[in-house]
């Protein structure tokens, strides 16, 4: 059955492209070197899928539009204003609506904040993943504890809404250590965080990893404490759990995208 006209659909835009492959990710992602040609072509693509919908559902009212990948950091700003002015003119919002795109705290993409933000970008998902340069390298991220603190403090300057996320339950990770990761990362000023448990995929390099004994997660315990101790100190700062990876600062600070989704929207 067609949805009923007029009624609310949320976009999400997949960027498939990194910089880098982490080896923790499971994600439908590939190194973005020297595809220059085929992500032009990507953004074509997208804004033709986008009035094919269109034509096939009828009026919809757009509700909110996520960029995730992948990231889309990387995308050029010119082509996330392209899809974002094209998706606005196809389904048309009820007003003002969230628009998020996820990046990582490089200081490259840092240097593109503002772009993004003209480009209509009003929040942003940070991959912050930890503020400790030895984790950082052990989850094969490209980015230092350094970086991180600096590319916040952009985004929080250029965007009227900022989350992180975080992960934890590493590879010799103790509830103490975690527990002052997280108060520090508090210190950094956003409204919202997305705390995720590491989880070891067994097609990802970190499965491989774990299957030949390389890699050795917490236990089971030691995995939970560590997810209480997250509970508890976003409490105790304010954070309200509204999904068990997902803590807001108020009611406003809530991603409006997923909570779309959640609750069975288009």
């Amino acid at each position: 059955m067609p949805p009923p006209p007029g009624s609310d659909v949320a976009l999400y835009v997949h960027w498939p492209y990194c910089a880098r492959i982490c080896p923790y990710c499971d994600f439908n992602v590939v190194r973005d070197r020297g595809r220059t040609d085929e992500q032009a072509r990507l953004v074509d693509a997208i804004v033709t899928d986008l009035e094919a919908q269109a034509a096939l559902t009828g009026p919809r009212r757009l509700a909110s539009i996520f960029f995730g990948g992948g990231t889309p950091s990387l995308m050029n700003p010119a082509a996330v204003a392209r899809v974002i002015d094209r998706a606005r003119t196809l389904f048309e919002p009820r007003g003002p609506i969230e628009i998020t795109l996820e990046a990582n705290p490089t200081d490259a993409e840092a240097d593109r904040f503002t772009a993004l933000a003209d480009a209509g970008i009003n929040r942003l998902s940070m991959g912050v993943q930890a503020l400790d340069d030895a984790a950082l390298k052990a989850l094969g991220r490209n980015h230092s504890a350094g970086e991180a603190r600096r590319a916040v403090a952009v985004a929080a300057r250029a965007f009227p809404r900022l989350s992180i996320d975080l992960i934890y339950a590493r590879p010799g990770q103790t509830v103490e250590s975690w527990r002052a990761e997280l108060t520090e990362a508090l210190d950094l000023g956003f409204e919202h965080v997305s705390p995720y448990q590491l989880t070891i995929e067994p097609t990802t390099a970190f499965g491989r990893a774990f299957a030949r004994g390389a890699l050795v997660p917490p236990d089971e315990d030691l995995a939970a404490d560590l997810y209480e101790t997250t509970q508890a100190v976003l409490e105790a700062a304010g954070f309200d759990a509204y999904e068990v990876s997902n803590h807001a600062r108020g009611e406003a600070a809530r991603s409006a995208h997923n909570l779309h989704v959640w609750r069975g929207g288009d």
